[in-house]
C-alpha cells in the first residue's frame, strides 16, 4: 500500500519527540530533517520537500509550541496541517456546465495509466450520484482497445459511444456529443489515446478534441507507481494542452506517494480522484484531510464508512438478526463465514485496520499478528462443512472434525484450533449482549471481530 515507509518514518521521528519532555529548537529542527528524508524517500520532489519542512520550521520555532503541555503532538499537527496544504486544503471537484445539459470531461494520459479503465471507473462514480454518463471511445490506435472499453463499461453498465472503422478521434468526440445531448445524457467522458512517451502529435489530437468540443473538464490520468516521472508528465500535459486536474491510479500497489505530495505544489492542479484497486468501485474521491490523517497513521474513519455503504451487500434487517444471534451466543458458522466475504469486499482485515484511529499508528506491530492465509484457511474449513454443521456447531463431534479437516486439506489440530476460537467468540459475543446497533461482528482470526 502506497505511504506504508513514510508512514513508518514519519511515526519514528514523532517517536523520539515523544520521548522527551520538553523540545528545544534543536529537537524539532532534527526531527524534521527526519521528516525531510522520509519525503524524499517516498519521492516526493526535492523542493516541495524543503519547503514543506521549512514551512513547519518557522510555524514552529519560537512560538507557543516549545511551552506547549504536549509539544511532540503539536509538531503532529504541524505537519498533518502542511501534508493538507500540500495536497490541496479541501476536497476539489469537476467543473459542472451551468445552463447546459451536458458536462464534458477528457481524459488524457501516457499508455499505460489506466485511463480506459478509469473511464468506466469515473462513470461509475457519477452514476452513484444520479449522473447518466456516455463514454467516447476516441483511442482509435491502440489495438482491441474500443473492445476492452466496451466489455468493461458492460460490467458498469455504462453505454459507449463509437464509430466503426473511423480513425478520426475528433469526429467520434463531436458525434458523441451530440448524441449525449439528443439522448439525454448529462456527462460525456472522453477516452483517449495514449502514447508510450509525451510527443506531438499526441498534444496536436488532443487540442483539436478541445477545439471541437467544449471541454470543461481535462483531466491527466497518472500512475501512481512512476513516482516523481508522474509529477513531471503531468507538469508537460498542464503546459501543453493545460489540465484541470489529476486522477492517481495504483495508489493501492507498492507506490511510495510522491505524486500525491508533490503534484499540487509543483503544477498546481488539485488530485480529483484516485484509483485504489482493480475493481471498478475501487475508485475515491481525494480528500487532502483524510489522506494526511492515514499518511500519519491515525485512521480515516469516513472512508471507512463509505467503503463500508459501497461494498457490503447485507440489508439493515439482516444485520440485526446477525447482531440478535450474536447477542444469544447463537452467531454460527454461516454467518461468519458472510462476515469474511463482507470483509473481503473492503480490501481485507489489514485494509480496515489502516482506517482505525490509532490502530494505523500501531499497524506495523499489529500486522506481525495477522495471517490473511489463515483468514483463507479458516474459509475452507467452513465450506468443509455440511450445512447441518454450519447452523449448529454443536454437532462437531471427533469424527466429524477429521472429515472437515480432510476436506479443507489441513491438519485436525488447525481445524481444532479454529473450533475453539470460534466458541470463545459466541461466548464473548454473548457478554456484550449484541448492543453494536446497526453493524455486524466481522470475522477475526478465529471468531467474531466487531467493528
Amino acid at each position: 500500500m502506497a505511504f506504508e515507509n513514510l508512514t513508518e518514518k514519519l511515526q519514528n521521528a514523532f517517536k523520539r519527540l515523544r520521548g522527551k519532555g520538553r523540545l528545544k529548537e534543536e529537537d524539532v529542527k532534527e526531527a524534521l530533517k527526519e521528516v525531510r528524508m522520509a519525503l524524499l524517500e517516498a519521492d516526493v520532489n526535492f523542493k516541495v520537500a524543503k519547503q514543506f519542512t521549512k514551512s513547519i520550521e518557522e510555524k514552529a520555532v519560537g512560538n507557543d509550541i516549545l511551552e506547549g503541555l504536549n509539544p511532540a503532538q503539536m509538531v503532529v499537527k504541524l505537519v498533518n496541517d502542511e501534508l493538507v496544504s500540500l495536497m490541496g486544503d479541501e476536497g476539489a471537484s469537476l467543473n459542472f456546465a451551468p445552463g447546459k445539459s451536458v458536462t464534458t470531461v477528457m481524459l488524457c494520459g501516457l499508455q499505460g495509466a489506466g485511463k480506459t479503465t478509469t473511464a468506466v471507473k469515473l462513470a461509475l462514480k457519477l452514476k452513484e450520484k444520479g449522473k447518466k454518463s456516455l463514454i467516447a471511445a476516441c483511442d482509435v490506435y491502440r489495438p482491441a482497445a474500443i473492445d476492452q472499453l466496451k466489455v468493461v463499461a458492460k460490467q458498469a453498465e455504462v453505454e459507449v459511444f463509437s464509430i466503426d472503422g473511423s480513425k478520426d478521434p475528433v469526429e467520434i468526440a463531436k458525434k458523441a456529443y451530440e448524441y449525449a445531448v439528443s439522448h439525454g445524457f448529462t456527462m460525456l467522458i472522453i477516452d483517449t489515446a495514449g502514447r508510450l512517451h509525451i510527443d506531438e502529435s499526441m498534444m496536436e489530437e488532443l487540442v483539436k478534441i478541445r477545439e471541437n468540443v467544449e471541454i470543461l473538464n481535462t483531466l491527466l490520468v497518472v500512475d501512481a507507481m512512476t513516482g516523481q516521472d508522474a509529477v513531471n508528465v503531468a507538469k508537460e500535459f498542464d503546459e501543453k494542452v493545460g489540465t484541470t486536474g489529476v486522477i492517481l491510479t495504483k495508489l493501492d500497489g507498492d507506490a511510495r506517494g510522491g505524486a500525491a505530495l508533490s503534484v499540487k505544489a509543483v503544477v498546481g492542479k488539485p488530485i480529483l480522484y484516485s484509483g485504489v484497486g482493480e475493481k471498478l468501485g475501487d475508485f475515491d474521491e481525494f480528500h487532502p484531510d483524510r489522506m494526511a490523517s492515514r499518511i500519519l497513521g491515525m485512521g480515516d474513519v469516513l472512508s471507512l464508512i463509505e467503503k463500508a455503504e459501497r461494498n457490503l451487500e447485507i440489508s439493515e434487517e439482516e444485520s440485526k438478526e446477525i447482531v440478535r444471534k450474536a447477542g444469544k451466543g447463537k452467531f454460527d458458522f454461516n454467518d461468519y463465514l458472510m462476515s469474511l466475504e463482507q470483509m473481503k469486499k473492503m480490501g481485507g482485515l489489514t485494509s480496515i485496520l489502516s482506517m482505525l484511529p490509532g490502530l494505523g499508528m500501531k499497524l506495523p506491530d499489529i500486522e506481525s499478528q495477522i495471517d490473511e492465509k489463515k483468514l483463507s484457511h479458516t474459509a475452507a474449513i467452513v465450506h468443509s462443512m455440511t450445512p447441518e454443521e454450519r447452523a449448529n456447531p454443536k454437532l462437531l463431534n471427533p469424527r466429524r472434525k477429521h472429515r472437515i479437516a480432510k476436506g479443507a486439506g489441513l491438519d485436525i489440530s488447525e481445524v481444532n484450533r479454529f473450533i475453539k476460537q470460534f466458541e470463545q467468540s459466541q461466548k464473548m459475543m454473548k457478554q456484550f449482549g449484541g448492543k453494536r446497533g446497526r453493524g455486524f461482528p466481522f470475522g477475526g482470526m478465529g471468531g467474531g471481530m466487531p467493528f
